[in-house]
């Protein structure tokens, strides 16, 4: 229904409709960035907000399209597809380009190569703005992530568009699904909302996204900053649209019907035990007892569902309540064949019982005979008698053929409870340096006051800096009351007096783990800086604004990240708070060596234009503005 030509009766609910927008819909300006703010977080100016001023279809297509690269098959890409990484880029920019590729190489069969001289590739710009063209030209092409993009989702959302897909809201049966307000759209920016017919965009049977990362936000190419252009017929996905998260869902399964995936590069394995062939996992024939699948009850809820649904919910029990101490159950994986050199084991698990209880994880690989008989401890977990669910990584290296195995084992005679393990994913990918599972959140939200941290322990990267996390669960000002804060801070350590100070090129990537149990649906929050030569980077111990932590008995340097880095509402979506506990990741990863990244593209592959499509820009930096708060 059109708005543009509506007597005194059409505004009249056109007034009404916004106003049960404006309910769901919070308007906040963007927080004034301080010496201690890395960039606005889930308040960041969006793909369109960077874009504005830019002549780009759709507003942040390269060109007007005259093919569809869903349905004309030959500009589709053929994998790996090679990539160059110019100098332009921040460094920041390519350590999450880098982020992006190993997300698709997780959830599908893309795969990305550096460029050794191909006809056709991707080469990422540092240019104005953040846009990509439509499928494989043939003959090389830029992906732009310029000043602001340099986000794991952007970069994401900018691959899709050269994979061949374009936004969620331009499919032909969109007005069924949104509603469009014409006359709330920037004058000249009408025809970004156009909508495609089916032979041209197709949807690839699916169904409409409204989580989709190709979605725009609410208010995309507005005239008023406070009055959407894009309004859901679900109310609740007004807050929805527009996520800059990750993949949806439906996302994936369009990219794997577009590529014919059948399987992606990166997941070797992963069981939440709903199915009773326990994903082919076996029972150890030498040992003392069983583990059993069991389903979920109100004494004993699962962790993927926790509980929520009747006759559903299972997760694997070994019973250490009876039996002599030392009585273990073993319980082995399926023969696995790695790719690359290391792996990633994530699992949650509960002890219910005593204190002393053990779970251990062990491998059995390839004896060199061919037969997989080696057995060799990886990891041991003594429970604490707590009777909660927890998660554990555990990093392997195993580079032929093997099998992980889940031992349990019972403490002592005066054990009167049980181990659990539930949700297990096996990537080939390094886990995280920091895992930290913050129990109670809610409790901590209600006691915790505003500009008040709890903070992580201290741990060390895989160089041998010491860092930590600091959430603040009721924001770092009081502009942002509703807002989480995240930061990073280094601690001195017994490595302070080899490293190099200040520690820069340094990323530091944080992630608010969606605790989906199939990871490649899973939809965290990820946030990354790079570090530079600032004294905020230097040795904690001599650093200014650097303090004494009891806890650590360490030097914990001032923080620096997010004010914003997640909103409480959406904090409260999809699978952050399971179990109400928040797990939050970090990372401080080394990005010297993509300093210097760029290599020379032979002559006989020199693309027809590896220029800014919009001629004269000069890169810009847009003021502070009113956004709405958007998964981000």
């Amino acid at each position: 229904m059109s708005l543009i030509n509506m007597g005194s009766g059409g505004d009249l609910k056109k007034i009404s409709l916004l106003i049960g927008v404006f309910v769901l819909l919070k308007v906040q300006a963007a927080p004034l960035l301080t010496d201690d703010e890395a960039d606005p977080g889930e308040l960041r100016d969006d793909i369109l907000d960077i874009n504005r001023g830019l002549d780009l279809f759709e507003g942040d297509i390269a060109i007007n399209p005259k093919r569809n690269a869903i349905t004309d098959e030959t500009r589709r890409w053929k994998f790996p597809i090679p990539y160059i990484l110019t100098d332009s880029l921040e460094l920041n920019a390519k350590g999450v380009i880098l982020q992006a590729f190993e997300e698709y190489r997780l959830r599908s069969c893309v795969d990305f190569k550096p460029y050794e001289g191909e006809s056709t590739y991707i080469s990422f710009v540092k240019l104005s703005g953040c846009w990509s063209y439509v499928g494989d030209d043939g003959k090389g092409q830029n992906v732009s992530i310029g000043q602001g993009c340099d986000t794991k989702a952007v970069v994401e959302h900018e691959l899709l568009h050269a994979l061949g897909f374009y936004h969620e809201q331009s499919r032909s049966d969109r007005d069924d699904y949104v509603q469009i307000w014409w006359d709330e759209i920037e004058e000249g920016k009408e025809h970004n909302f156009n909508k495609y017919d089916d032979d041209f965009i197709t949807d690839l049977n699916t169904p409409y996204d409204y989580e989709s990362i190709m979605h725009y936000r609410p208010f995309s190419f507005n005239k008023n900053e406070s009055v959407p252009t894009i309004t859901t017929s679900i109310p609740y996905f007004n807050d929805v649209i527009g996520q800059r998260l990750d993949f949806s869902e439906v996302d994936i399964t369009r990219l794997n019907r577009m590529y014919d995936c059948a399987e992606s590069h990166t997941l070797l394995d992963q069981c939440s035990f709903e199915l009773i062939n326990i994903c082919g996992m076996i029972q150890n024939e030498d040992d003392n007892a069983d583990w059993v699948q069991t389903l979920s009850s109100p004494s004993d809820e699962d962790h993927t569902l926790v509980g929520r649904c009747r006759d559903s919910g299972y997760f694997m029990k070994f019973d250490a309540s009876s039996g002599a101490a030392g009585n273990t159950a073993l319980l082995e994986s399926r023969i696995l064949y790695p790719k690359r050199k290391e792996q990633c084991l994530q699992f949650f698990y509960k002890m219910t019982g005593a204190a002393g209880d053990k779970l251990l994880v062990w491998v059995r690989s390839d004896d060199g005979t061919g037969a997989v008989n080696t057995l060799t401890k990886i990891h041991t977990i003594t429970g604490e008698g707590d009777d909660a669910w927890k998660v554990a990584y555990v990093n392997l290296k195993m580079t032929h053929k093997f099998r992980y195995i889940f031992q349990g084992t019972r403490g002592s005679t005066s054990s009167t409870g049980a181990i659990l393990i539930d949700d297990i994913t096996l990537t080939e990918t390094v886990c995280p340096s920091l895992v930290w599972q913050i129990p109670n959140f809610s409790k901590v939200l209600a006691t915790t006051p505003l500009g008040t941290a709890v903070k992580s322990k201290c741990v060390y990267n895989s160089e041998g800096y010491s860092f930590g996390v600091s959430v603040y669960p009721n924001g770092r000002h009081s502009s942002y009351p509703d807002y989480v804060g995240v930061c990073v801070h280094l601690c001195s350590g017994e490595n302070d007096g080899v490293m190099q100070w200040p520690a820069e090129n340094r990323q530091a990537t944080v992630v608010a783990l969606d605790q989906h149990p199939d990871v490649t649906l899973r939809m965290s929050s990820t946030r990354s800086f790079t570090t530079d030569n600032n004294t905020r980077f230097g040795k904690p111990t001599t650093a200014s604004g650097a303090v004494w932590d009891e806890s650590c008995q360490c030097f914990r340097s001032v923080d620096y990240g997010w004010s914003t880095f997640i909103s409480h509402s959406h904090l409260q979506r999809r699978n952050f708070l399971k179990n109400d506990d928040l797990i939050i990741t970090a990372d401080f990863n080394d990005l010297t060596h993509l300093i210097k990244t760029e290599v020379p593209v032979e002559r006989s592959a020199q693309p027809k234009d590896l220029s800014d499509p919009v001629q004269g820009e000069e890169m810009r930096q847009e003021p502070s503005k009113q956004r709405e708060a958007a998964m981000v």
